[in-house]
């Protein structure tokens, strides 16, 4: 599962930013967040799987989708309109360091020495990463890191909210309704906007857009809701650590970014707290 989640979402970031260069922000999160609830729905009913939730998880349903993906989503859109696609993706990806101390205070999660020793070299590489646009803060650059941090705040909420929230017997179905919540508000907030839809799209833009789609929505939030349902919330979140360290390799092979000695060893330290979480060693 976690390498499923750094190839989908890692991938993901490059594939946004060439989708956005045809299509505006809030028409890519009514296409992708909706794209990916159809598909999800026709699994489910392919599989004959009941297709309405129970009512007493339509609350924390609706709280979870929220947070997770419609802030996170729109927050991650307009982080890469004003910065470049490497930094949005790293510091979209504190979210494991602000997840880690919620979950002890809201879920008593004590993340051990192991835990706060990744949280201490996740920060470090997430700080050598943002340093340059830190660094280069005046005008648009500056509001990318705002929407950047955003993001992650509200991933990390939801991911809080998830873990209180009673459990749910099929994620396929209540994966897809959230989806569903965020594809209305991207088509609501793109009409409020007056935003022009293309009457069609090239195929570069056309593939990003259907990685987006497939994977990135559909099959990578089905991944991540089953890994919070296995594991606690630290260590869900500390385990997405390798995405941005695939969406900046990503963001140098298909946009043109180029990192520097900093962000080298920035992944260095990220890809690292991300080893102290999964490779643990065998009790004697």
């Amino acid at each position: 599962m976690v390498a499923g989640l750094a190839l989908c979402w890692g991938l993901n970031w490059p594939a946004i930013k060439i989708v956005l260069g045809q299509l505006p922000p809030f028409a890519l999160r009514a296409v992708g967040l909706g794209g990916g609830a159809l598909l999800l729905l026709a699994v489910a009913a392919w599989q004959r799987r009941r297709l309405t939730l129970p009512r007493a998880t339509w609350g924390s349903n609706a709280v979870a989708g929220l947070l997770t993906i419609v802030v996170f989503n729109f927050c991650t859109a307009f982080a890469q309109l004003n910065t470049t696609t490497s930094r949005a993706a790293v510091l979209t990806y504190t979210m494991p360091t602000l997840s880690a101390p919620l979950a002890w205070l809201l879920l008593g999660e004590r993340p051990g020495r192991r835990g706060v020793l990744a949280v201490a070299c996740g920060a470090a590489g997430i700080g050598l990463l943002a340093w340059p646009a830190l660094a280069a803060a005046p005008g648009s650059n500056l509001l990318g890191l705002v929407f950047a941090l955003c993001a992650a705040l509200a991933w990390a909420l939801g991911t809080i909210a998830t873990k209180r929230a009673p459990p749910v017997h099929d994620r396929v179905v209540a994966t897809a309704w959230q989806l569903g919540f965020g594809g209305l508000c991207g088509l609501a907030a793109s009409w409020v906007a007056g935003e022009a839809w293309p009457r069609s799209l090239s195929a570069p833009v056309a593939w990003a857009l259907a990685h987006h789609v497939v994977l990135a929505m559909a099959f990578a939030y089905v991944l991540w809701y089953r890994l919070l349902d296995s594991a606690t919330a630290t260590v869900s979140s500390l385990t997405t650590l390798a995405v941005p360290v695939v969406g900046v390799l990503g963001a140098m092979a298909l946009v043109g970014d180029r990192p520097g000695a900093a962000d080298w060893l920035g992944f260095v330290l990220v890809l690292g707290a991300a080893a102290l979480v999964l490779f643990r060693p065998a009790h004697r």
